[in-house]
């Protein structure tokens, strides 16, 4: 049908791109990742074209957009829980198994507590956010009444504020 014709893709990114977008902004819940997602979807639909069977052409798009979005999803808390897993590691050590460790463990949470207090308060509070409770750019940006954009520079400007002031030894 459409092989091999790149107008005519053209037409149907434009027809349906503001769908797509809606459909993948439901799940991540970020403008500049679905805008992303966006793209690679209709990269995905163009390669796929040739396995597209003539059944609803809305529905075989909005299954790919689902199911990309799901992964793109996916992979941010991967990376999310990697992030806090490698602190967690790098701060606490092993599993506690003894009430040495779980002393060490209390020092070292509490040492990690001053450090967060020495960040600057503009900083603190993003920091805290996305990597304690977890929060996404969107949430942050909303609840601080300020752009998305923003939240990512303060996290980018905090994480490396965090490199140049903090040395690992400081946790030990």
């Amino acid at each position: 049908m459409l092989a091999g014709n790149d107008h005519a893709f053209r037409l149907l990114v434009e027809k349906y791109r503001n769908d797509v977008f809606r459909t993948i902004f439901a799940i991540l819940r970020d403008p500049k990742e679905a805008e992303d997602a966006s793209q690679e979807v209709f990269m995905k639909l163009y390669n796929s074209l040739s396995q597209y069977e003539n059944q609803g052409f809305k529905t075989w798009m909005t299954r790919i957009a689902v199911n990309h979005a799901i992964d793109v999803k996916r992979k941010q808390e991967r990376r999310r829980e990697d992030v806090v897993g490698a602190l967690e590691q790098q701060v606490l050590g092993t599993p506690r198994d003894s009430v040495e460790k779980e002393v060490i463990a209390f020092d070292q949470r509490r040492l990690v507590q001053k450090k967060l207090n020495e960040v600057p308060e503009n900083y603190r509070e993003v920091i805290y956010g996305f990597y304690i409770e977890e929060k996404s750019y969107q949430q942050m940006a909303e609840e601080q009444n300020v752009q998305v954009k923003t939240i990512e520079t303060k996290l980018y400007r905090a994480r490396n504020w965090m490199k140049r002031n903090w040395k690992e030894d400081d946790f030990s």
